[in-house]
């Protein structure tokens, strides 16, 4: 098995239609791409309601699989083009990864 090692798994959580700013900011810097899942957020400044109903907040989550060495330049990047200092407007991490498979541009065997 061709495992890669050295990788770091950025998560960035943006309100609902932001997750194109992250992706962008991302490639810019250095990453490749990134896979976006919908959620919904329960944070402290997630709680609003209209009329006494409560709004359940929609979020993107953008995970970005990014070499160790570029990981903070991206995460840079993010925070900067997502404007997340600013509170409410989302967070971002990132995860060290043990090891990844099938990032076939990078590692795998090529069809003859």
């Amino acid at each position: 098995m061709n495992l890669l090692e050295n990788f770091d798994c950025i998560v960035t959580i943006v309100n609902k239609g932001h997750s194109g700013t992250a992706v962008n900011a991302s490639r810019a810097a250095g990453a490749e791409g990134g896979t976006i899942l919908y959620g919904r957020g329960t944070g402290i400044r997630e709680m609003k309601s209209i009329l006494g109903l409560a709004i359940e907040p929609e979020k993107e989550i953008v995970l970005t699989l990014v070499r160790s060495d570029i990981s903070l330049r991206v995460m840079e990047a993010i925070v900067k083009a997502c404007n997340l200092e600013k509170p409410g407007s989302g967070i971002c991490f990132n995860l060290p990864i043990k090891g990844v498979a099938g990032i076939c541009h990078l590692n795998c065997p090529q069809p003859e």
